[in-house]
Formats: C-alpha cells, sequence, structure tokens
C-alpha cells in the first residue's frame, strides 16, 4: 500500500476512536444526573403573599419569626426569618421578660428568601384556624427501612441549610419542614431518594 495512504488509514482510525471515547464519556455524564439533588438547587422566593404560623421573637428591637423548634425558657429562645412591619401596638397576646417581647401568631406577607415583610394585620394564634399541614402521600406507607430514614435524616439539614425546620421518620417516609418550597426541593428529592421518600412541606403557605 502506498505510504500516503496507510498515513490517511492511521489517522482515519486516530479520530474515529477519539470520536468513540467522546460518546462514551458524554453518555456517562448524561446518565450520572438524571436530576438535580438536593444541596445544588435552591427554590425562588415567592412572587405573591404568604402565611405563617410561628413564634414572633424581639430581642432588643431585632424582630424574627421562628418557624420552627423554640427553647422552652424564660424567655423563650429561637432562631428565624428576620421580620420587617412588626409592631407590638398592633397586636395583643404577648409577653415580655429580660428585655425579650415574644408571641404566637398567623402573620401574613412578603418574603423574598432572607426576610419577612408583614402586610396585613397579625392575628394570634390562640384564635386563628390553624391550617393544617397537607399529606400528599394519602397516608400510603412508604417503602424505606428505618436505617435508611435514619441515614436520610442525619444527612438532609445540611443540604437545606438555614431554611431547615425540622425531619422526623414516619410510616416509612421521612418528613421534612422547611421555611419555603415551592416544588422544587420535592422534585430534587424525588430524583435523589425516590418518588416521595422524602416528603418536604414548606411553613410558608402561598395566600389564595
Amino acid at each position: 500500500m502506498p505510504r500516503h495512504l496507510m498515513i490517511m488509514r492511521r489517522l482515519f482510525f486516530v479520530v474515529a476512536a477519539a470520536a468513540a471515547s467522546a460518546l462514551v464519556i458524554t453518555g456517562c455524564a448524561s446518565g450520572a444526573s438524571p436530576g438535580a439533588g438536593l444541596g445544588t438547587v435552591w427554590p425562588e422566593p415567592p412572587a405573591g403573599e404568604v402565611m405563617a404560623q410561628g413564634t414572633v421573637l424581639d430581642s432588643d428591637g431585632s424582630v424574627q419569626l421562628c418557624l420552627g423548634a423554640v427553647a422552652e425558657s424564660y424567655p423563650p429562645q429561637c432562631s428565624g426569618i428576620p421580620v420587617t412591619g412588626w409592631s407590638w401596638d398592633r397586636v395583643e397576646g404577648s409577653e415580655t421578660a429580660s428585655g425579650v417581647t415574644w408571641g404566637a401568631y398567623a402573620v401574613q406577607g412578603m418574603y423574598d428568601g432572607e426576610s419577612f415583610e408583614v402586610t396585613q394585620p397579625p392575628i394570634m394564634l390562640a384564635l386563628y384556624d390553624t391550617m393544617p399541614l397537607e399529606d400528599p402521600t394519602d397516608g400510603e406507607p412508604g417503602a424505606a427501612s428505618e436505617s435508611e430514614l435514619v441515614e436520610m435524616q442525619d444527612a438532609l439539614p445540611s443540604k437545606f441549610g438555614e431554611a431547615f425546620l425540622t425531619a422526623y421518620p414516619d410510616n416509612g417516609r421521612l418528613w421534612v419542614d422547611v421555611v419555603w418550597d415551592d416544588g422544587t426541593w420535592q422534585r430534587a428529592a424525588d430524583a435523589e431518594y425516590g418518588e416521595q421518600m422524602v416528603v418536604v412541606r414548606s411553613a410558608l403557605r402561598e395566600v389564595g
């Protein structure tokens, strides 16, 4: 075979091999991530007003809305969302001790992902028709074992960051409460753990 034909033949095989390798790498990369996992996505802030139920706590003029656990001390302690537009003069049912004022309320307003702006008069929770959290599973048990649920429970708080409120295993699923989710985190949890093995519930609820 002439020398120039041999060189062209060798070049053809080199290019073909490189192209085949690229296809394999691309195929592996696309198959490795069928859906965005928790810790890599973040929900967009709600476009309209939301409603929340929790403890409003004012320590030295810093007002926050606590949607998660509240320490049963006197005065109580908690960590929550910074609140703007709050006035204790317009609400009842508050207590004050050691420079801290607090009370349990249903509040309506705008949430920008970092702070909560009150837009409507708050209502004492004692006088409010509490909104139950929905059960998207209709009571159907999940397939996860207790050890799997505990492992997920240990790993999930860091993936939600400061938006994480609480997590607990029940009926073969892990129930996770967060400050806000527009469905982004639920889809990510489904992609990572299987459909509704982790049930993500939003403490902030859209109005209307």
